[in-house]
């Protein structure tokens, strides 16, 4: 499992960034409302950077920006005792400054932070807790289309056709092909919005063909 303690399974930068795509597709699909949704995505946070969110609707979230070069992930676990910051960000480059110390990552609070500025090479701070929920939050990140399925499965009752959200669909949006109607109607018996769905895709910078 990956946590702060092991992140030796950790993907590189590019294979996380296609991750944090396609989960943030699925959730699109899944809940069309965005404020009930898990995963996030915005290629366009800045000019030059792309930015992932994760948030549970009970405090907790995870933010993860995507410079050109390399990245860096903070965790927030609401009912887990923050440490010093400093000590959980020594070491961390200064390119990842404004953005750790910045808004909103400063409002929210820091439990855990790990960066590269390579493809792979993680690195994290000083940990003084021996609990941060990095594992729970982090675990998504293990590249196995099931992970998600059996989380969204529960998380997402009743949002998905009766028969299960199918591993066939879910692998081929986390082998970012195209996304075609027909793939989201395996999921859901019917989609409200298409244009809304269209405008997210755009947002998360994932390719589909509706026609």
């Amino acid at each position: 499992m990956i946590s702060t303690k092991d992140y030796s399974l950790l993907p590189g930068t590019g294979s996380l960034q296609n991750i944090c795509k396609a989960i943030s597709v699925l959730d699109a699909i899944l809940s069309q409302e965005w404020e009930f949704r898990y995963y996030s995505y915005n290629n366009k946070w800045s000019d030059q950077e792309e930015f992932f969110e994760m948030r549970n609707g009970s405090g907790d979230q995870m933010l993860i920006l995507f410079p050109p070069n390399g990245c860096v992930i903070n965790g927030f676990a609401h009912e887990y005792r923050q440490q010093d910051k400093q000590k959980l960000t020594v070491n961390l480059p200064s390119q990842f400054d404004s953005f750790i110390f910045g808004e909103p990552v400063n409002s929210i609070g820091t439990t855990f932070c790990l960066w590269t500025t390579e493809e792979k090479n993680w690195q994290t701070g000083q940990l003084d807790n021996d609990e941060d929920n990095s594992e729970e939050m982090l675990n998504i990140f293990d590249g196995n289309p099931k992970t998600y399925i059996n989380w969204a499965e529960e998380y997402f009752e009743d949002c998905y056709k009766e028969s299960g959200i199918p591993l066939e669909t879910v692998t081929k949006i986390y082998d970012g092909q195209d996304l075609t109607k027909e793939m989201v109607l395996t999921m859901v018996e019917e989609l409200e919005d298409w244009e809304q769905l269209k405008t997210d895709l755009d947002e998360i910078g994932y390719p589909y063909n509706f026609e």
